[in-house]
């Protein structure tokens, strides 16, 4: 059994081009950047606007909720914020979390940053918090993240039919797992 304040002492996490840091609102003007991407919104299936108020709110209560981590993905090199990264809907009795992430925009697509940030969140919540398992949804729209995912180690489990409706039209969810017991593949190179 997982404790319920398990990511009470959230750390840092440092990889070769990003570091994963415990969310504050010294990263807010660079969130908020993220939350306002239209393409950000779209492949994550969030409707409606966040308002500048109730953004500022979320961040700054960030600290206080030791069933989830909320990293800010960092950029190593210069600082720049790229996005978030989280574990949530913690599940104490099953040793489980939901998996989320979301990049600021186009021009930070592509490059590896998600990867490097998924692969070293499933090693902390797996190896370190002690999860056993770690589960997503990603949409059908999203063939880029589902690839991200499958070489982090996820495992498609299948499907939820028409469960987001998208500019007039439906669209799938497809299901996706990791466990404590499944080999993840080594990064590349």
């Amino acid at each position: 059994m997982i404790k319920a304040d398990v990511f009470r002492d959230q750390p840092t996490l440092t990889g070769a081009t990003v570091r994963l840091e415990p969310m504050t609102m010294a990263h807010f003007d660079g969130l908020r950047a993220m939350l306002d991407d239209p393409e950000g919104a779209r492949l994550t299936g969030s409707h409606g606007h966040i308002s500048e108020e109730r953004a500022r709110e979320w961040v700054a209560t960030r600290h206080e909720h030791h069933d989830r981590a909320d990293w800010t993905v960092v950029r190593i090199e210069d600082g720049v914020v790229l996005g978030e990264v989280v574990l949530n809907e913690l599940d104490t009795d099953n040793g489980s979390a939901n998996f989320r992430i979301m990049l600021a925009g186009p021009q930070v697509y592509g490059r590896g940053y998600g990867t490097e940030a998924t692969r070293m969140v499933l090693d902390h919540g797996l190896d370190v918090a002690g999860l056993h398992r770690i589960s997503l949804e990603v949409y059908d729209f999203n063939p880029r993240a589902h690839r991200v995912y499958e070489k982090c180690g996820f495992v498609r489990e299948g499907v939820r039919r028409d469960a987001l409706r998208w500019d007039g039209e439906w669209h799938d969810a497809i299901v996706m797992s990791v466990l404590s017991t499944d080999p993840r593949p080594a990064p590349a190179g």
